[in-house]
């Protein structure tokens, strides 16, 4: 009964992986702002875009003024990451998505908060 039950949850979860999977081979890469890149008021760049899973974000910025962390939607609308929250700071990163909502801010103090350097991203 124990193995039954262990090929189920294989089962369910390998269904779950095969709809979950991004067809990266086909992804697009979108830089965040256009020209303009990573800088204070490009929340409303995902404006009239569509993204799909796999799609990747390219946030080009000067890494000595800027990065760019991943939040979940708590830490998008307070502009305060989680202690554990994935930080770039290369200056020209670039993140894969996820289906469903993707998050990211800017961590250095007040960007987020007040110079609106941060983005909802939903994705198909």
């Amino acid at each position: 009964m124990a193995q039954a039950r262990g090929s189920a949850i294989i089962a369910v979860v390998t269904v779950l992986l095969l709809l979950m999977h991004c067809n990266i081979g086909s992804a697009t890469t979108f830089k965040v702002g256009d020209d303009g890149g990573w800088v204070f008021g490009v929340q409303n760049w995902p404006e009239g875009k569509t993204f799909k899973c796999g799609d990747i974000l390219e946030f080009n910025y000067d890494p000595q003024r800027h990065n760019v962390i991943i939040v979940d939607q708590e830490g998008h609308d307070s502009c305060k990451p989680a202690s554990d929250a994935k930080k770039f700071q290369t200056g020209k990163d670039q993140i894969v998505l996820n289906h469903g909502k993707n998050f990211f801010i800017c961590g250095v103090p007040t960007h987020c908060s007040d110079h609106g350097m941060k983005l909802e991203i939903n994705v198909e």
